[in-house]
């Protein structure tokens, strides 16, 4: 598998699309994503990340325009608006900042990284990992390590969700309980992956579309199911906690949904309330509102958008020692071309010089090795320049350059031809052999 070729992204997430479109975007899960993308026209590599927050896909190809073809089936029913492509360095930069954090709904927020980390795991295991992708994701796994060790980007609460986790844990002893989280949007989102980090033994999911609140279900560890709204009666009466996150215009828990209930802490995030006031007048039930909780997150939120910026500055320093990594590569991977098919050719020609002046007698291994060290030279003096004009080109982002030159190097340039037909001589050659790069030139160019 070649080591160099450029990526393309493509990424369908909360920020810009709904629930919906986000599962939409999803497919059948990351390996069937990644086989699918494999399959395509030009596509050497592909990684997907799919969590309840977003779906996203990136390919690796050597021309850009195949990984955009390739990633258009990606999506196809999600409106433009919802949908952000990435180009080679964006892709790049754009996994750092979904690593660290940066791009989550809970700024900072932990969770991610190990989603992250389990797709690569995913996406390797259908064969989609090569050299460049596994040098972009662990790129950014590592960026994130750094984001939570060197920042307090992941300390304190900032979401209403985890908040009212955290309030009900001070009112509850919420071990063994029993939790519902009514709504499957960005609030029940949090709010199920905080519960997911508690004692409580059972997580229920309520939504007025079951689907949607099933695929919350599944991204939580805590034995959790997913039922209908109309099913509140049912499930709040038996519950410790309840919290409460729709996009209802109108309350959706009534004091009936609470009859029978002997102990419940009942938080309503939702804007406008979820809940009935009147329910706070019920005997063993505690309701809490979004003011009691605006200030438990404000000074964490503020806190971590400061940290947010160190974080940024290392996924600058970060961004900019990878592309300097691939350019390297791309650059070598063209100069070890031309040095490997200047070797051939040299190699081919000095064995017919040999043969001719042993034709006219006997040489001597002093007289052989002068042959030798003179088309060692040519080769080494006539690829200096467009050794150090590759390196150039990598430098200033010119790809067309570098791809002109493989497609001259790579692997048929030496090829003589034998006939009317010519020759596929040198084909099974293995262009890709840095070490062909005389020590001399490689020196003075380092230089």
């Amino acid at each position: 598998m070649k080591e160099t070729g450029a990526i393309t992204g493509v990424s369908v997430a909360h920020s810009r699309a709904t629930v919906d479109e986000i599962e939409a975007a999803g497919g059948d899960g990351v390996r069937a994503t990644v086989s699918d993308l494999l399959a395509r026209d030009g596509v050497e590599e592909a990684f997907a990340l799919q969590t309840c927050n977003r779906s996203e896909a990136y390919v690796v190809t050597d021309r850009t325009v195949d990984g955009a073809v390739a990633l258009e089936s990606f999506a196809p029913e999600v409106r433009g608006g919802a949908v952000r492509r990435l180009d080679h360095e964006e892709s790049l930069e754009h996994l750092m900042r979904v690593a660290s954090g940066l791009e989550s709904l809970v700024l900072g927020e932990d969770q991610i990284i190990g989603q992250l980390r389990e797709a690569y795991e995913e996406s390797k295991s259908a064969g989609g990992i090569g050299p460049v992708l596994k040098d972009g994701v662990t790129k950014a796994l590592h960026v994130g390590e750094r984001a939570r060790n060197e920042t307090s980007i992941n300390e304190g609460v900032v979401s209403l969700g985890s908040a009212a986790v955290r309030l009900a844990a001070g009112e509850i002893d919420l071990t063994d309980g029993s939790a519902v989280v009514v709504g499957a949007g960005e609030m029940g989102t949090l709010a199920a992956r905080t519960l997911d980090d508690t004692p409580v033994s059972e997580i229920v999911v309520a939504n007025r579309t079951v689907p949607n609140a099933a695929f919350v279900a599944e991204e939580v560890d805590t034995p959790a199911e997913a039922v209908s709204l109309a099913d509140l009666s049912t499930v709040v009466a038996d519950a410790d906690l309840v919290i409460a996150a729709t996009g209802s215009p109108d309350p959706v828990i009534r004091p009936k949904h609470a009859a029978g209930a002997d102990r419940l802490v009942c938080i309503d995030i939702a804007q406008p309330r979820d809940v009935d006031p009147a329910l706070a007048d019920r005997d063993g039930v505690t309701l809490y509102d979004i003011d009691a909780l605006e200030d438990v997150t404000r000074k964490t939120r503020e806190s971590r958008e400061t940290e947010a910026r160190e974080v940024e500055a290392i996924i600058d320093d970060e961004l900019d020692r990878i592309l300097e990594a691939y350019k390297r590569k791309r650059a070598d991977d063209a100069i070890s071309a031309m040095y490997a098919g200047a070797d051939r050719v040299k190699a081919r020609e000095v064995d017919r010089a040999v043969s001719k002046l042993e034709a006219q007698g006997d040489l001597t291994d002093e007289q052989r090795e002068t042959v030798e060290d003179l088309a060692d030279a040519l080769v080494g003096q006539l690829l200096a320049a467009p050794t150090r004009s590759l390196r150039d080109a990598a430098g200033e982002d010119d790809w067309e350059t570098i791809r002109t030159a493989l497609q001259l190097f790579d692997p048929e340039f030496d090829t003589l031809p034998d006939g009317p037909g010519g020759s596929n001589a040198g084909r099974d050659a293995a262009p890709g052999n840095a070490e062909s790069t005389p020590d001399s030139v490689t020196e003075e160019l380092d230089d």
